[in-house]
C-alpha cells in the first residue's frame, strides 16, 4: 500500500488503472499509502502528516480502513460507508495522536458508480481529470494558501503551490475530533482520464506537464512518464499517484457494468 515503487493491478475490473508510490530523493521514509481497488470502483491517495512513523501509520490506517469497503447496487448508501470508513480512520489517528502531536493524513479519493463519480477529499491531495482536451482539478487545496487565495490575498499568477505555507493544511484525517471532508458528485464519459496525486507530484511538475503526461497511450505510460520527471526534478517529497482510464466501448450499454 505505500512501498516505494509498487504497482496495484488487476485484470478483474471494469476500468483500467495503475498505481504507483515513491519515497524520492529526500525523504528518509514514505508516509504515502494508495488504494487501486477498481474491482469496486474506488481509488484514493492519502499523504501523511507529522513524521514517521506517524505519519505513514495515519496514511495506512485511511487505506486499510477502505480497503474492506465493498460496493453495492446503491450508491449513496456506498458514500455513507466510504464516508464512515474515513471517520473511522480519523478517530483511529485522534486517539493515537493523544501526547504524541499530530497524526494525520490528507485524502483524495475517486468512487465510480456507472455514469456518476463522487470526489471526496480532505487536505491538499488533489484528483485532476483530463476530457476532450480539457485538463481541469476537480478538487480544492484545503490549505492556508488556498484561503489566502480565496480573500483575495493572494493573486492566481502567485506561485501557490511553493507558497511559503503551501504546507499548512486546513482540513485532514486525524487533525481534528470531528473530520471535515469535501464531496462533489460528477459525471463520468467515456474516454475520460483521471488523475489522484500527492502533492509530491503536482509541486515539481506543472500543471500543462501533468496535462502533457496524463495523455500518454495508457494509464501504465502516464505514470511512468509522470513519476520520472517528478524524480528528475529532485524527488523533494514523496510522490503517489494514481491514473484512471474510463474505457470507450466499441459496441453494448453504457457504462460497462
Amino acid at each position: 500500500m505505500s512501498a516505494a515503487g509498487t504497482q496495484a493491478r488487476s485484470d478483474r475490473t471494469r476500468w483500467f488503472s495503475s498505481a504507483r508510490t515513491n519515497v524520492g530523493h529526500v525523504r528518509k521514509a514514505n508516509e504515502d499509502s494508495f488504494l487501486d481497488a477498481r474491482e469496486q470502483g474506488l481509488w484514493v491517495v492519502a499523504d501523511g502528516m507529522g513524521g514517521h512513523s506517524r505519519g505513514d501509520k495515519a496514511s495506512q490506517s485511511i487505506i486499510e480502513k477502505l480497503h474492506e469497503f465493498k460496493a453495492t447496487k446503491n450508491q449513496e448508501q456506498d458514500l455513507d460507508d466510504i464516508l464512515n470508513r474515513l471517520k473511522s480512520a480519523n478517530r483511529l489517528c485522534r486517539e493515537e495522536s493523544v501526547g504524541r502531536g499530530v497524526m494525520g493524513s490528507t485524502v483524495a479519493a475517486l468512487y465510480i458508480y456507472g455514469t456518476q463519480a463522487y470526489v471526496i477529499w480532505a487536505g491538499d491531495s488533489r484528483i485532476y481529470r483530463y476530457r476532450d482536451s480539457n485538463f481541469v482539478q476537480l478538487t480544492d487545496d484545503h490549505s492556508l494558501v488556498q484561503e489566502l487565495y480565496r480573500l483575495g490575498e493572494l493573486e492566481a499568477n502567485d506561485d501557490l503551490d511553493n507558497h511559503p505555507s503551501s504546507n499548512v493544511i486546513t482540513r485532514a484525517v486525524g487533525v481534528h475530533d470531528t473530520l471535515e471532508t469535501q464531496v462533489r458528485r460528477i459525471k463520468v464519459k467515456p474516454g475520460d482520464r483521471y488523475l489522484l496525486c500527492s502533492d509530491g507530484l503536482f509541486k515539481d511538475v506543472s500543471a500543462d506537464e501533468l496535462k502533457e503526461r496524463l495523455i500518454q497511450s495508457g494509464p501504465e505510460q502516464a505514470i511512468d512518464s509522470l513519476m520520472s520527471l517528478a524524480l528528475k526534478r529532485g524527488g523533494t517529497d514523496n510522490i503517489t499517484a494514481i491514473v484512471v482510464q474510463i474505457p470507450v466501448p466499441a459496441a453494448g450499454p453504457w457504462p460497462p457494468i
